[in-house]
């Protein structure tokens, strides 16, 4: 049976990597966690104080970012490697949140990062979410999806997701946090975030993740059966 690349683009906190991890292990497809990658960029830059405005700096330190996945059999989740060290923890703290848009907007980084990344692809089989992924990344995604849910939806989820791993964390902080990353991320002057015209859009602020996650199912087995 021929695989297809899914294109999964959408808001901060809709449920894009949850949703995109389960389809692709259904399928036994290979998912990409761009947004990791990402945050693992943001989380190097701080601990190096790299200086954001500083093209030089900025170049220089990406020749010394490698990121991998790796699966944890213990866990049943994909963990984030960067440079050798797992950071699949740290990179989701509030303090790397705040930072993502600003470093993800640098030209010299999403260039980086989208060679990385279709390289990955480029043997199709791949889930990959993101903001770009289906306009830029994978403009010939068999599959396009684009994932919304409301403010209020998204920053309880947020909420949820931090305490569970033991962090202190303020609900208008959250929304306060998604409102301008989505500002951030959609006017963005290098790939910012679209709904490209052949997307799929699926709102996910009434649905529970098992009835998302059987939607994406659903259309990407359509399109297998199709090829």
């Amino acid at each position: 049976m021929k695989k297809i690349n899914i294109a999964l683009d959408g808001l901060s906190g809709c449920g894009k990597s949850s949703t995109a991890k389960a389809v692709a292990k259904e399928l036994a497809y290979k998912f990409i966690d761009t947004g990791a990658m990402y945050r693992a960029v943001t989380l190097y830059f701080l601990q190096n104080n790299v200086d954001l405005d500083n093209p030089t700096a900025v170049r220089d330190t990406l020749d010394s970012i490698k990121i991998d996945f790796v699966y944890n059999a213990e866990s049943g989740k994909n963990e984030t490697i960067l440079n050798e060290q797992n950071v699949e923890e740290e990179i989701r703290k509030m303090y790397v949140s705040q930072m993502v848009s600003p470093v993800a907007a640098i030209k010299a980084v999403r260039v980086a990062m989208v060679a990385q990344q279709q390289e990955m692809g480029k043997h199709r089989g791949v889930v990959m979410d993101g903001r770009d992924i289906g306009s830029v990344v994978f403009p010939d995604a068999e599959l396009k999806l684009f994932m919304t849910a409301s403010t209020e939806v998204r920053a309880e989820r947020r909420k949820m997701e931090l305490e569970a791993k033991g962090e202190k964390v303020n609900l208008e902080e959250i929304m306060e946090n998604l409102e301008s990353r989505d500002l951030q991320d959609s006017t963005r002057a290098e790939s910012p975030l679209i709904k490209v015209e052949n997307a799929v859009e699926i709102d996910t602020s009434d649905l529970q993740f098992e009835d998302q996650v059987q939607k994406v199912l659903d259309l990407a087995r359509d399109h297998i059966a199709a090829e």
